[in-house]
C-alpha cells in the first residue's frame, strides 16, 4: 500500500508542474492506511513561499483531523523534504516521513537546500540576513502571560 501513497505523491508532483501552478514537489499524509491531507506545490499560484507540497498536505490533513496533531500519521513526499518542509514535519508530529527523490535530485533541477542547511549552522549574527535581538525583556512578556494561563492549549 506504502507504494500507492508514494505514487499518488509523485503524481500530484507531476501535475503541479504541468498545470504551473506550483513547483515539482507534493505530499500525502496518510492515518490508518488511508489518505487523510494531500497537497502539491502553490509557491508560486498563490504567493506563499511556505505553499511547499508538505506543508499544503499538512495543513489539509490537520483541517481534515480537526487537530494541529498529526501523531498516528505518515507523509509520503515526491522529494527528501527542505528544511522547512522537515521542520513542520517535526512540528505536525508525523510518525515517519517517507521520501521518493532525494535532495541532490532537486538540486540538480535547480531547488539547492545547501544555503539554508549552511545558514542554519551560523549563529545568528554570521548569517546573510541580519539579525538582530531587540527588547528581550519586554519580549518575555508573552512567554510570562503563557506560562500563567490555566486554559493553555499545549502544542
Amino acid at each position: 500500500m506504502t507504494d500507492a501513497f508514494m505514487a499518488r505523491a509523485i503524481e500530484l508532483a507531476v501535475e503541479s508542474v504541468k498545470s504551473g501552478k506550483g513547483g515539482p514537489f507534493a505530499a500525502v499524509v496518510v492515518k490508518e492506511g488511508r489518505i487523510v491531507g494531500e497537497g502539491a506545490n502553490a509557491v508560486t499560484e498563490v504567493n506563499d513561499p511556505t505553499a511547499h507540497g508538505e506543508i499544503m498536505a499538512i495543513r489539509a490533513a490537520c483541517k481534515n483531523l480537526k487537530s494541529f496533531d498529526l501523531t498516528g500519521c505518515e507523509i509520503y513526499t515526491s522529494c527528501e523534504p527542505c528544511p522547512m518542509c522537515l521542520c513542520a514535519s517535526y512540528w505536525a508530529r508525523l510518525d515517519r516521513i517517507h521520501y521518493a527523490a532525494w535532495a541532490a535530485d532537486a538540486a540538480e533541477a535547480g531547488f539547492d537546500d545547501a544555503f539554508f542547511y549552511d545558514q542554519l549552522r551560523k549563529p545568528a549574527e554570521a548569517r546573510r540576513t541580519p539579525m538582530t535581538s531587540l527588547m528581550r525583556e519586554q519580549g518575555g512578556a508573552p512567554f510570562r502571560a503563557w506560562k500563567e494561563k490555566t486554559d493553555k492549549i499545549p502544542y
